[in-house]
């Protein structure tokens, strides 16, 4: 295992985070996507305890998800105490999806970017 792994996250679900890494996804991301990806509903403390995130990484992975309409946040009223509801969290789109969506990305960069090098290499 690699000794920058989060103790708490798979094999599987770090070399997610390390590809999605080289995808240029950032790292809090990338760690909250691989958490999520179990497929299961999960609280955000649970997040950061798989990942070793500190809250307001979470917070701000949770806002790209949401903005790029993968993930679903559900509140439940405790049912004990006082306090905040707690948000449990899942992905709406399947982790294949998403990987398509990215790769459609990378493909329209890298297109713009060989673009660019035969316009260069025509002025040259």
């Amino acid at each position: 295992m690699r000794d920058n792994k989060p103790h708490n996250m798979k094999e599987k679900e770090y070399e997610i985070v390390e590809l999605l890494r080289k995808l240029n996804m950032n790292r809090p991301v990338a760690l909250t996507l691989a958490s999520l990806s179990r497929g299961d509903e999960i609280t955000s403390r649970e997040i950061e305890m798989n990942s070793n995130l500190r809250q307001p990484e979470v917070s701000i992975a949770m806002r790209y998800l949401r903005e790029n309409e993968w993930v679903q946040i559900r509140e439940v009223k405790k049912t004990e105490g006082k306090g905040r509801p707690v948000k449990l969290y899942r992905l709406t789109t399947p982790l294949e999806e998403i990987i398509r969506s990215i790769e459609k990305k990378v493909l329209v960069e890298s297109r713009s970017v060989l673009e660019n090098i035969e316009r260069l290499k025509r002025l040259a």
